[in-house]
């Protein structure tokens, strides 16, 4: 560990100790890489994850609308409870990497990492079992199915994650991602991650030979002109320093050219990084469809798809400490400070709503390669090395002191009294204000 930061009682060599493990790290993540799973029922990915923590004398819960793992580690002193959390499901895509170990499902991937996350939390698990004697309090792994679009998160919530074991005083979380140096960590306070919100608008008109249009009632250009009014919404009424992204990615309506259907259907999502900007933009949504196709003679209706994500919003505090924790453990030059958040989004958001805690990025930029393939790709590789630095940093942040509460600032003075008003300035001083 490096000097100059009070982190609490961290062990010197956690990093060396977790590339120890690396190995049995490869493997696992190898094992559930080859066989996917998608949502919230993982039943291969769950066994595999209850083999690799058998013998530990973790307290486990599985879950009962999911294949959720949740594992307990208890100090041998009193203390802190702190949440890890690894999520476990796949992606509805094929693998062309060509890796040997590469995915058997048809149709299925681990193209966001979450092998790598289960993997890294089991490892953190095996390191803090070690250290027992060294935690104050107990650390609760979360090992989450359905992250990605089934808000598996919010589902362990519901069954009672955080009151079985209150009151939880901190979370924690690493994502990994290929376009960041492989082994540096990356994070922000406050908004990290876009909340995710994603709509089917049906427009329904009336049916008719494309020959005769008045006639009918055309959906196609209403709904083009629905996807143009949208884009426009999210210019004129979202603030430009609050941004929202709405994105229509699929239109799809009538079998031939010489039919004019009844419906058009649209399928978009909306992106914002506060909750005052998303609320703009949802509600925006519905305004714009309903009234644009009003003025057409048609109905339109705006149908949710899923549960929505909220803004992904790191505690400050939380977050210093997390960073803090890693300039530490890796040295100053490979923590990153991100200027500005992800338009991506995560249902650890949830956890967030309800716990103090963070999230941060792990690259695992695989060596050599220019320009890897992101996160989602159908060629996203993992530079494998770089899970000792997320299975070290789990097992830190869960060993490091919760930072007391800063203290309440002072009583602001009582303001002086107003100054007499001044003159109002001349006509040709009014031009100093901005466009």
């Amino acid at each position: 560990m490096h000097a100059g930061r009070d982190v609490g009682s961290v062990p010197e060599d956690l990093l060396g100790e977790a590339s120890a493990l690396l190995e049995d790290t490869i493997e696992l993540r190898r094992r559930i890489h080859a066989r996917p799973e998608l949502g919230l029922v993982l039943p291969d990915t769950q066994a595999a994850v209850l083999g690799a923590l058998d013998g530990l004398g973790l307290d486990i819960v599985t879950g009962r609308r999911s294949s959720s793992v949740t594992a307990v580690l208890e100090g041998t002193s009193d203390g802190p409870t702190t949440l890890l959390r690894g999520d476990m499901d796949a992606l509805p895509m094929t693998e062309d990497t060509g890796l040997d170990f590469a995915s058997r499902i048809h149709g299925v991937m681990h193209a966001c990492g979450h092998d790598a996350h289960t993997a890294m939390l089991v490892g953190a698990a095996r390191l803090l079992a070690r250290h027992s004697e060294q935690l104050a309090g107990r650390v609760v792994f979360m090992f989450q199915p359905g992250e990605e679009g089934f808000a598996g998160a919010k589902v362990m919530l519901d069954e009672g994650l955080l009151e079985r074991w209150a009151p939880v005083r901190r979370a924690f979380a690493i994502h990994v991602t290929p376009l960041v140096p492989s082994g540096m960590v990356a994070g922000r306070t406050g908004a990290l991650m876009a909340s995710a919100d994603s709509f089917e608008v049906i427009v329904t008109g009336r049916g008719g030979h494309a020959s005769m249009p008045h006639d009918a009632v055309d959906p196609v250009p209403v709904a083009c002109e629905i996807v143009i009014a949208l884009q426009s919404m999210v210019t004129r009424r979202i603030p430009a320093f609050d941004p929202a992204v709405l994105t229509v990615g699929s239109i799809q309506a009538g079998t031939t050219t010489n039919v004019i259907p009844e419906t058009a259907v649209l399928e978009l999502t909306v992106r914002a990084v506060s909750p005052a900007s998303r609320s703009l933009a949802l509600e925006g949504v519905t305004r714009v469809v309903e009234h644009v196709a009003a003025a057409h003679l048609c109905h339109a209706e705006v149908r949710p798809v899923g549960t929505g994500y909220p803004v992904t919003v790191n505690d400050g505090a939380a977050a210093e400490q997390a960073l803090a924790v890693a300039q530490d453990l890796l040295g100053d030059s490979q923590v990153l400070r991100l200027p500005t958040p992800v338009m991506g989004a995560e249902d650890w958001s949830f956890v967030l709503e309800k716990v103090p805690g963070s999230m941060v990025f792990l690259g695992v930029a695989p060596p050599g390669v220019t320009n890897p393939a992101p996160n989602h790709s159908n060629r996203m590789l993992v530079d494998e090395p770089a899970m000792a630095t997320g299975i070290a940093l789990h097992a830190a942040v869960a060993l490091s002191a919760i930072p007391a509460p800063a203290p309440a600032p002072a009583p602001a003075p009582a303001p002086a009294p107003a100054p007499a008003p001044a003159p109002a300035p001349a006509p040709a001083q009014r031009r100093l204000g901005g466009h």
